[in-house]
């Protein structure tokens, strides 16, 4: 039980890192009503595709972007065509090996944690998630 804990702290984790993000990108473009809007600023070419918004790099790519914090810590998100934030196991993994003391979790303890936020999590597609509204 112990590491689904551990899994579990770490996909809480994940979300607070990325509604950290969402605030991080906010404050520097005061515009920004929705994380998924960095989609509509690099099709505009209003930023570029890679870059850096305050203590993030970022970089956009496919339906989603992934933002790197100062201290290396990773938030990939994909971005559904609502514009709601969605992840997978595979983003949340490479979260957790990402931190300044990494943990390294399997699929199986991952898949267990995040069925155990329900309902905070929302399952929208097999093996896809979000934060419910």
């Amino acid at each position: 039980m112990e590491r689904v804990g551990a899994a579990r702290d770490l996909v809480l984790g994940y979300v607070d890192a990325l509604n950290a993000v969402g605030e991080a990108m906010r404050a520097a473009i005061p515009s920004l009503e929705r994380l998924a809007a960095v989609l509509g600023l690099v099709h505009s070419r209003r930023i570029s595709r890679s870059g850096r918004i305050g203590t993030y790099s970022y970089t956009v790519h496919g339906a989603g972007c992934r933002f790197v914090s100062d201290n290396g810590t990773e938030v990939d998100v994909d971005f559904a065509a609502d514009g709601s934030e969605i992840f997978d196991l595979w983003r949340l993994h490479r979260y957790g090996l990402s931190l300044p003391e990494p943990l390294d979790v399997t699929d199986q303890d991952l898949r267990t944690a995040v069925r155990s936020l329900q309902p905070l999590l929302d399952e929208v597609r097999p093996g896809w998630f979000s934060v419910a509204s």
